[in-house]
């Protein structure tokens, strides 16, 4: 789904759409989102997890920073450049999943230490 959506996102776009600039603008923005769903799965399996371990606390506070602390600024950001499109708005959503995937990979290499010198 996600390299159909980057190479061919004016396809799926042209089933809601029928306006040429609608389906162009919405083509930019799947571009940037298919780049997420390379990120996004390891993220899900990561907060599953935590979850499971009943680390709810930090699974909301890595949702907020990636939310709040990435996504929106880098979106704000990306449309205050001169020449910004969709796809450079866009990519507010990969960088907050990229985030996310490095504080999630982070916790659990910092818990998985801990779990070696409590059993060691």
């Amino acid at each position: 789904m996600g390299a159909l959506t980057f190479w061919h996102g004016d396809w799926l776009a042209a089933l809601f759409a029928r306006d040429p600039a609608v389906v162009a603008a919405a083509r930019q923005y799947l571009q940037a989102y298919a780049v997420d769903c390379l990120l996004t799965p390891l993220l899900f399996c990561f907060t599953g997890y935590f979850n499971g371990c009943e680390k709810t606390l930090f699974v909301m506070a890595q949702g907020i920073i990636g939310a709040f602390c990435v996504r929106i600024p880098v979106a704000w950001a990306m449309s205050r450049l001169p020449e910004t499109s969709l796809f450079l708005i866009g990519l507010g959503t990969p960088a907050s999943s990229l985030v996310q995937d490095l504080l999630c990979v982070g916790y659990f290499l910092l818990l998985m230490r801990k779990s070696g010198r409590e059993s060691g």
